[in-house]
């Protein structure tokens, strides 16, 4: 039933216009992963191979969040993962606020409909949006926030990793924590 939401969902998706990335796309990212995850990942904005292929976090950044998934024992297909936008921004560039408007009424029915516990924003502009607007990454990894139901953190993104290697411990520990608050909700 919840697929079945998430495709509809996804085909709603597919055809929107409401701002101006939609000339610019290959593909609408939409999300993947598992309908009825405990834990949602939720990214800024698809990059160049997320747009080829229709799928978040598929290119570098995308191998390396598989290998934090792989050290705390979870995989793809236990989590779902999602951007603010489902459409590239050209260049790779941050999202325009206007746009996360257009497209951030998609990422709520995404959550409404996987309903999960856990919510990690992976780096900054997603949890500017998500937790606040003065978060400040380096300083708030890691932490957790409470909104509504859910329970809220944020990590570096990926793509910050791979030009900042000096960060990846900081990435592990987070990684560690995040699946400590899942075994103890799990219990």
């Amino acid at each position: 039933m919840k697929q079945k939401s998430l495709d509809e969902l996804k085909k709603v998706c597919d055809s929107c216009q409401k701002c101006p990335l939609w000339e610019t796309r290959t593909n609408v990212v939409f999300g993947s992963g598992n309908a009825n995850a405990k834990i949602l990942f939720i990214g800024e904005a698809p990059g160049a191979h997320e747009d080829e292929q229709g799928l978040p976090f598929v290119g570098a950044s995308g191998k390396l969040l598989d290998k934090y998934l792989d050290a705390i024992g979870l995989s793809r297909e236990d989590a779902y993962i999602a951007n603010i936008l489902k459409c590239r921004p050209p260049n790779n560039r941050d999202p325009k606020p206007e746009e996360e408007e257009q497209c951030i009424g998609y990422l709520r029915e995404q959550l409404k409909i996987i309903n999960p516990t856990v919510i990690v924003c992976l780096g900054r502009i997603s949890a500017f949006k998500i937790i606040k607007p003065d978060f400040k990454i380096t300083q708030e990894h890691g932490k957790w926030f409470k909104k509504g139901d859910y329970l809220i953190t944020a990590v570096y993104h990926p793509s910050a990793l791979l030009r900042d290697p000096r960060k990846r411990d900081d990435m592990m520990r987070d990684f560690l924590i995040i699946k400590d608050k899942i075994d103890e909700l799990s219990k």
